[in-house]
């Protein structure tokens, strides 16, 4: 298995992590191939081929030489969804196997052009955020939930999705609404689900566990997760199964509802106790 690696700038914490854990995963990797539109703009960052040195990888001076030279692709640039739609052009016109880092796309309009894009070139896409595969998810049922909230750390633009990507794998793809009901400080809101089911996230400090509360509408007993864990490790376990099988973990619908929401909630941020109706 050949592994290309497509960054705005390899220097990152995504980037950083995932040769070692791509290893310890599977021995089947023969080569990590990686190219990088700049180097780390960060204090103390390294270039692309001294980071290639460091991850014992092979630099490429072009993004069609990764594509070329690998089986399977991982396009980066974890924060910076603005770049992703160029990024992964060339990627999903491939044909081969792409893993797209989250955030997948600013907006709904993106996320459906490039899964337009993968799905005219035959080109198998997955993309996720790591925490819908926390270890304490496994055992918990979806059927007839109520009442979803959770609570994690980070700043709403960076760190909504790793919220969002739990609530719709639980509630389903279909949202109806977001309210920001937060401060700038500690940012929190609501999405309502058809049938009036509806989730809640926020967003505290550093310190805060990502941890769940789950109510039914059934006689099933409420569940708690009172630190969600292990979900790197999950993560990295289906993507090396998506690029052995090319079957995605996560349908596109999913992945589309997931954008709408963090998209609706970006843009209500501002209208605090306003139902903002989300158009997929």
């Amino acid at each position: 298995m050949k592994i290309g690696f497509i960054d705005k700038f390899l220097d990152e914490w995504h980037a950083n992590n995932l040769p070692t854990w791509l290893r310890e995963e599977t021995d089947e990797i023969e080569a990590i191939y990686a190219y990088e539109v700049m180097p780390s703009p960060n204090d103390g960052g390294i270039d692309g081929k001294t980071w290639a040195k460091k991850h014992s990888a092979i630099y490429c001076d072009t993004m069609e030489e990764v594509i070329e030279k690998s089986d399977c692709l991982i396009v980066l640039a974890p924060n910076h969804p603005e770049d992703h739609e160029e990024l992964a052009d060339k990627a999903l016109r491939s044909g081969k196997i792409t893993y797209i880092d989250k955030t997948f796309a600013p907006g709904v309009d993106s996320a459906k052009r490039m899964i337009k894009k993968s799905k005219e070139h035959g080109t198998p896409m997955f993309t996720s955020s790591a925490l819908r595969f926390s270890k304490e998810f496994v055992n918990i049922s979806k059927e007839n939930i109520a009442t979803f909230s959770m609570r994690g750390p980070g700043p709403l633009d960076m760190y909504s999705i790793h919220q969002i990507e739990p609530i719709v794998k639980f509630m389903g793809p279909n949202p109806e609404a977001v309210m920001f009901i937060g401060t700038e400080e500690s940012p929190a809101y609501v999405v309502g689900f058809p049938g009036g089911g509806f989730a809640t996230a926020a967003h505290f400090d550093w310190e805060c566990p990502f941890n769940v509360s789950i109510k039914y509408s059934d006689d099933k007993p409420a569940a708690y997760v009172t630190e969600c864990t292990d979900f790197f490790p999950g993560f990295v376990t289906e993507l090396v199964n998506f690029f052995k099988t090319g079957v995605s973990p996560v349908d596109f619908d999913q992945t589309v509802a997931v954008i709408a929401i963090r998209e609706a909630i970006m843009k209500g941020k501002d209208k605090t106790g306003q139902w903002i109706d989300i158009k997929i």
